[in-house]
């Protein structure tokens, strides 16, 4: 049995919470340079590939510099910090609501994504923790998506996560959930939601198929607004499939509002818009500590604006 070769720490600190680039160049190929390899590998113009070169911003192992001319090696790992394109602060704070020597708890505001993925990098949650805190080994337990608000679960020593990551694939962890929609005095409540979920890669919307269920919801009234025709609903699942609780309650025939992609999928906003978020919101977290076994509830102290206010996050 052949032992995985062992990859070596970063030579490059992160950059406002971002790692750099690691490549691990492929066992065999037809490049005589490094240079060639990543020109390739990165589809990019030779021209800035060998400017990095030139500017000392490509490094190995030891930290230092990789020659222009460097051959190809086999296996060798390399390291830079991409150049990334200006992205718009999401204007929202975001509390810490615990932390201890194990995990942080953040409470994330809508239009802020969890962790750096396609044009969304410095302004994730996890970028910005691990910068503002001065903890470069931060890392996600478990993701909420971009538009959704509320807790996150964060671990502080890297050695640790997995166990933290286990108690979410485990389902040992409560989660509750608060979401503003339509009310429908015909719609039975409380009632458990099950179906199957399918989520396609580069397609925007899940959707449910015939089949084993895969997700499975309960779905409660807290409070009616008649007045605006809204419903505040307690959500608890006991899953977590891709959009399970938008699609369930689209199901349901109230869809949550504020939802780019439920009932329908709408046009991208610019991304400065930062009006009417959908009413979406990981209320509660619960769980028993598996380093400290200390029992854990934690609670947002968000509230959704179209609860506390429906004229104003419609713009009425």
């Amino acid at each position: 049995m052949t032992r995985s070769r062992r990859v070596p720490p970063a030579p490059l600190p992160q950059r406002e919470g971002v790692d750099p680039v690691r490549v691990r160049l492929p066992g065999e190929g037809t490049w005589e340079t490094v240079r060639e390899h990543l020109t390739q590998r990165l589809s990019a113009d030779p021209a800035v590939i060998t400017g990095m070169f030139d500017d000392g911003r490509i490094v190995g192992a030891d930290g230092r510099p990789v020659p222009s001319d460097a051959p190809y090696v086999p296996g060798m790992y390399v390291w830079f910090h991409r150049d990334l394109p200006p992205e718009v602060p999401v204007p929202f704070p975001l509390p810490i609501v615990y932390r201890d020597d194990h995990i942080v708890v953040a409470d994330k505001p809508h239009f802020l994504a969890t962790v750096p993925r396609g044009s969304h990098v410095t302004q994730t949650a996890l970028a910005l923790l691990r910068h503002g805190l001065g903890l470069p080994s931060l890392g996600a337990a478990h993701r909420l998506d971009r538009l959704t608000a509320g807790l996150v679960l964060f671990t502080v020593r890297p050695g640790e996560r997995g166990a933290y990551q286990s108690l979410f694939a485990d389902r040992r962890v409560r989660k509750e959930y608060e979401a503003v929609a339509p009310y429908d005095p015909g719609l039975a409540l409380p009632r458990t939601v099950r179906s199957r979920i399918v989520k396609e890669r580069g397609v925007l919307a899940a959707y449910e198929t015939d089949g084993e269920p895969n997700a499975v919801t309960r779905v409660e009234l807290a409070e009616r607004r008649p007045a605006f025709g809204l419903g505040r609903y307690r959500l608890t699942p006991t899953t977590g499939q891709t959009h399970q609780l938008r699609v369930h309650m689209n199901a349901l025939g109230v869809p949550l509002l504020g939802d780019p992609l439920y009932p329908v999928v709408t046009g991208p906003v610019p991304p400065d818009d930062f009006r009417r978020p959908l009413q979406l919101l990981a209320r509660a977290l619960e769980f028993t500590d598996p380093i400290t076994g200390t029992e854990h509830r934690f609670t947002s102290v968000r509230a959704l604006g179209a609860w506390s206010s429906y004229p104003q996050w419609a713009g009425q």
